[in-house]
């Protein structure tokens, strides 16, 4: 553990959740992402939520909580929050930034593993929580969720060349330096495809990617954002990846 310590005492550590209607899991996720990560700021970037998960993280800052938020003026899309929030690391002279879903699919205590990777192999640029690697899983998917998944991350695996399990997975640490290597200007998927985007502008940048095994959970409460029509949308963004790689 005192890989762990150094390496959060040496590092900045930027948290960024990207939030819609997530009022249900945002207060609890927050405060077990402090109990794991005292040291890392958090940020919510919040898509102009109608149920008020915005206007809870201004109460929060209002009481002198340790909590950051940029709110965007509608619904924009996954991908582009996340752009923000790597933007908003470059700026503000982070390290690393981590990312991981706001409706308690990823259990914050896991990130311990992927810190240590970070601090273990100081040549890693990225560390994914993958559920696709031995010793990972999934727990609580339907059946047709299990074969969306599959079949995302096998044509991200074949269109993209991309040698990673998990690739449409958001439980990630960034180091920011390689983040500063690729153009958040540049990506061109708003929802899920940025997931894959990402991995393939930091592989053909000569990053280092890396995956450790976690257990990923169906949410806890409130409902799924990711239906037909994204997984369709996804398999199209990544069919368009694939013809820009010639």
């Amino acid at each position: 553990m005192s890989q762990r310590r150094d390496f959060l005492r040496e590092n900045r550590l930027l948290v960024a959740l990207a939030t819609y209607n997530e009022i249900e899991n945002l207060p609890e996720l927050v405060d077990q992402i402090r109990d794991v990560l005292s040291s890392a700021d958090i940020l919510v970037v919040d898509d102009n939520s109608p149920d008020g998960t915005g206007r809870w993280c201004d109460a929060q800052i209002a009481l002198g909580r340790p909590l950051l938020c940029i709110h965007r003026p509608a619904k924009l899309g996954l991908g582009s929050a996340t752009a923000a929030a790597f933007r908003w690391a470059i700026q503000k002279d982070y390290d690393w930034v981590a990312t991981l879903d706001a409706d308690y699919g990823h259990d914050p205590r896991e990130f311990t593993k992927m810190i240590l990777a970070a601090a273990e192999n100081g040549a890693l640029d990225v560390v994914i929580g993958s559920r696709y690697v031995p010793g990972g899983r999934i727990e609580g998917w339907p059946w047709r969720r299990r074969i969306a998944s599959k079949t995302i991350n096998a044509a991200a695996r074949f269109w993209l060349r991309l040698p990673t399990r998990d690739n449409s997975g958001a439980f990630r640490l960034y180091r920011v330096a390689a983040l500063q290597r690729i153009s958040a200007e540049s990506l061109k998927s708003s929802g899920y495809a940025y997931l894959e985007e990402v991995l393939w502008r930091l592989r053909r940048a000569g990053c280092r990617i890396a995956e450790v095994p976690i257990t990923f959970r169906q949410r806890k409460r409130g409902r799924s954002k990711l239906g037909l029509r994204e997984i369709l949308r996804t398999l199209r963004d990544l069919a368009m990846l694939r013809f820009r790689r010639f």
